[in-house]
């Protein structure tokens, strides 16, 4: 049906590339990239599939990006690089006339800020050109979008109350690693907080407003109130919610290895120098901690990533949860990759999927939740991240 060439090659890109290769009817033609293509034949080898093709290409520059492009020919392009490199992703494919997915929004590389600004600009641009871009495609962003569209489409006439619950109760067995690109997640981490209340943002200190709230078949857990990204496109396509939030879980022991790391300034994303040489601290850190990809073999237990939903229905008041859990051990099994690059991968091929299905495809910058959430709630439960709904319970929140 399609070509789609995957931009990465880390942990969500090995997970992508394993669920395009199960779905040999839609993704007809593969190529993996990466800045190290030995990283992509690693993967191609693990797949067993010597037909996927490997490049190497810098994410960074745009006339590399667009050789490959113009080269291979892909109709869509999931970029599961860094998120420094959207912007740059997105240029190429304009000057390539190829359509663009990702999974998290653009963030410059000296300064943790977060929002869809930079993205959203180049709307009228892919539009003109007929191309579709579609941003946030992975869990959340992506799916906790997907099931608020859902639940409005079928369960609410106004969602009102919004609360994005993200839990991850394995263990790595490691005193310290993060799940996905170590910098990234520091940087989202020890950013202030921010949710949406009443048609205003409040910003909170990082980590200052917590409660335990109890995750499906695995219980209560302290839950940390965090910004995130789709919060900003969630409250701008519903207009009707009055307040959304963001929670994530956080043991004690990650917590204090993560004040230490600040409190020495090691999650620091300027410039110092050491020995006349300029580092960035966090970068380095990044370097000596373990490889989120190196931890699903030892890793047990599952996440839980849902939507708390609360609002109005023929007038009267309903909640409905709606979540899926994620096995480390499954996961790993089925792709060599730990339970959270597997629910970030899924997604953004699913996402590929619809686009080359033609369901969609609209030219313009998308974020998931302003098309149809229905073939693709379908595939998720065909492709290994089956979801679960619970009407009128105690959402805790």
């Amino acid at each position: 049906m399609g070509k789609v060439l995957i931009i990465g090659a880390g942990g969500v890109g090995t997970v992508v590339a394993h669920k395009v290769a199960q779905n040999p009817d839609v993704f007809t033609e593969v190529m993996i990239a990466s800045r190290t293509k030995s990283k992509c034949d690693a993967v191609v080898k693990a797949i067993g599939n010597p037909a996927i093709q490997t490049a190497q290409v810098d994410a960074d520059c745009v006339d590399e990006l667009v050789a490959l492009f113009n080269r291979f020919k892909p109709e869509i392009v999931i970029n599961v690089a860094l998120p420094y490199q959207d912007l740059t992703i997105m240029e190429a494919c304009l000057k390539s006339g190829v359509n663009y997915l990702d999974t998290a929004n653009y963030e410059p590389k000296d300064v943790a800020h977060f929002e869809y600004s930079w993205q959203w600009a180049y709307k009228k641009r892919f539009a003109e050109a007929g191309l579709t871009a579609i941003l946030g495609c992975g869990f959340d962003p992506g799916v906790s979008g997907i099931y608020t569209a859902y639940a409005a489409k079928h369960h609410f006439d106004r969602i009102e109350y919004l609360d994005i619950v993200d839990c991850n109760a394995g263990n790595h067995h490691k005193a310290f690693a993060t799940n996905f690109n170590p910098e990234i997640n520091i940087r989202e981490i020890t950013q202030n907080g921010r949710y949406y209340e009443n048609g205003q943002w409040v910003t909170t200190r990082p980590l200052e407003i917590h409660k335990d709230l109890t995750y499906p078949n695995i219980g209560p857990r302290d839950s940390y109130l965090l910004y995130h990204e789709e919060l900003e496109s969630l409250v701008k396509n519903f207009p009707t919610i009055k307040r959304a939030r963001f929670w994530m879980t956080f043991g004690q022991e990650y917590l204090t290895h993560l004040r230490v790391i600040q409190n020495i300034g090691m999650a620091r994303i300027d410039e110092v120098e050491y020995n006349g040489t300029k580092i960035v601290p966090l970068q380095f850190l990044k370097a000596v901690l373990p490889n989120p990809q190196d931890l699903g073999e030892n890793y047990e237990g599952e996440t839980s990533i849902g939507c708390r939903i609360r609002g109005l229905k023929d007038g009267k008041e309903r909640t409905y949860y709606v979540y899926n859990n994620c096995n480390h051990q499954e996961a790993y099994k089925e792709t060599g990759m730990q339970g959270v690059s597997y629910t970030t991968g899924v997604p953004a091929m699913i996402g590929a999927m619809m686009f080359l299905k033609g369901l969609w495809k609209r030219p313009g910058v998308w974020n998931v939740e302003e098309f149809d959430p229905d073939p693709f709630m379908e595939q998720l439960n065909k492709q290994g991240l089956p979801w679960h709904e619970i009407f009128d319970g105690d959402l805790e929140v």
